[in-house]
């Protein structure tokens, strides 16, 4: 009887500390737990094996062939089925510093780039090579890849993935445009509601989801069916719109230093993005860069203004 109530006590702890992760590197070190359980790799199809929470491609196994880049093929890494530049060049912190900037300094930003239902495990090259070119369809032209059903059209930026993935790419996009409202076009929506048809939910998909959900604290109804994606489909921001707690902090504590003066900026302050790259040092708090001799900015105020709920 003591063991039964100590492993359900175990547990429920153990699930008490499941949380969203806050930032991409967290992101990926949750998702090799996640997908350790799987042992394939999503563009192509090849088995992984897991070392230390490092994932190695069998490349000779799925019969994968080197384009140009041998060292990232040899290697998995994690990929944004919808790619950071499409949820983040609208962003003001994109036109200041790119990704890294919005990494940086935009807790929305964050959120998008950490969330897990968006990364799947890849091979290094094909990430490389797809960047963040659409998903389409290129009849008639080989694979780059050996027997890897992966086709990339570089000079139109555009690629097509494996038949056995396409739904799951359709719903991850359904799911991200869904939860931050980002904009996808007639032709993207259409091509994505007939893979969707093509591709439906099997039962991978489907255990997978609820283990990344368990993580996350929602589900991707895309995937689950409580959703259905029309055309137009008219999205929710579900849990974008409102300022949580979470956000707050992220917003009023992540410290830009200027190396060369010594001075640090809060990320709403107007010097924050004009800290040029090399100059740059980071703190996760203020008290950081004040013990590491750093002032506060004479234009940067310690407070942010943030909008009321909704």
């Amino acid at each position: 009887m003591f063991k039964i109530v100590f492993y359900f006590v175990f547990f429920a702890m153990f699930a008490t500390v499941s949380a969203a992760p806050a930032n991409f590197d967290s992101a990926k070190t949750i998702a090799s737990r996640i997908y350790s359980v799987e042992k394939q790799e999503f563009y192509c199809g090849c088995a992984i094996r897991w070392l230390a929470g490092k994932g190695i491609p069998d490349l000779k196994g799925c019969g994968y062939q080197i384009r140009k880049n041998g060292s990232r093929a040899n290697r998995i890494e994690w990929e944004h089925v919808v790619p950071a530049q499409q949820f983040g060049s609208a962003l003001a912190c994109w036109k200041q510093g790119g990704r890294e900037q919005c990494s940086n300094s935009d807790p929305i930003f964050k959120q998008m780039e950490a969330d897990l239902f968006n990364l799947k495990p890849a091979i290094g090259e094909v990430n490389g090579d797809r960047a963040h070119y659409r998903f389409g369809v290129l009849p008639g032209q080989p694979s780059q890849y050996g027997a890897c059903e992966f086709k990339v059209d570089f000079k139109n930026r555009l690629v097509e993935p494996r038949v056995q993935i396409r739904g799951d790419i359709a719903r991850i996009y359904f799911y991200m445009a869904d939860k931050y409202q980002l904009p996808l076009a007639k032709a993207q929506q259409q091509l994505f509601m007939a893979w969707h048809q093509q591709d439906p939910v099997d039962g991978i998909e489907l255990k997978l989801q609820q283990r990344i959900a368990q993580q996350m604290g929602h589900s991707n109804d895309f995937v689950t069916g409580k959703k259905t994606w029309q055309l137009n489909y008219k999205s929710s921001g579900f849990g974008v719109n409102k300022v949580t707690a979470e956000t707050v902090t992220i917003a009023t504590t992540k410290v830009l230093g200027n190396k060369r003066s010594k001075l640090y900026h809060l990320s709403h302050c107007s010097g924050y993005s004009q800290v040029s790259e090399s100059n740059r040092k980071w703190f996760d708090t203020e008290q950081q860069a004040l013990d590491a001799g750093f002032k506060r900015a004479g234009n940067c105020s310690a407070s942010v203004s943030i909008a009321a709920d909704d």
